[in-house]
């Protein structure tokens, strides 16, 4: 499986409005806040994420880093909740020569027009979105990211380009 996501940044009234139109006219998936440990590779990104909001855990292996192209594989692997903090001692204790970045987040998340739309807030990307899609195969990549681009201009929000993710993200990065 591959995932296709862009990301939109905006402020608290964007928010808002962004949420009214996605509560009127999207399937509303619930809340979904989680606790992420992000443990960042030079090539990848690990997450580790106890949410909160479903009782579940899982480790995410994103199998590209952010800002380095909308499309990668993830490997995913969830386990029960109540053994979050094993696993994150295990991977702290590891000792691997990552930086780690740890955060809350809130989020609300709704299916709208095939895609799966995540309205968020956290301390270090403040209020975003993220639209994603998942696909079996590289060949349906283009008309997934055509379908993600329709769903932000009905939003009316600006999806981050590579450039500006990229440096958004070694921003975040500089400061751990």
């Amino acid at each position: 499986m591959f995932e296709i996501e862009f990301r939109a940044k905006f402020n608290l009234g964007k928010y808002r409005v962004v949420k009214k139109y996605l509560d009127h006219h999207a399937k509303k998936l619930g809340e979904d806040d989680k606790d992420c440990y992000y443990y960042i590779f030079s090539d990848k990104l690990l997450k580790l994420v106890n949410n909160v909001s479903k009782k579940t855990a899982k480790f995410s292996l994103k199998l590209n880093r952010l800002g380095n192209g909308a499309s990668f594989p993830e490997i995913e692997f969830y386990f029960p909740q109540n053994q979050f903090e094993t696993a994150r001692r295990l991977v702290d204790n590891l000792n691997l020569p990552v930086k780690i970045m740890h955060g809350l987040q809130k989020r609300l998340n709704y299916s709208y027009r095939g895609c799966e739309v995540a309205l968020k807030h956290s301390s270090d990307w403040g209020y975003h979105l993220e639209i994603e899609k998942m696909i079996k195969s590289k060949n349906d990549q283009k008309k997934s990211e055509e379908r993600i681009r329709q769903v932000a201009a009905e939003l009316n929000v600006k999806l981050m380009s590579e450039e500006e993710l990229k440096k958004f993200i070694r921003k975040v990065e500089s400061k751990l």
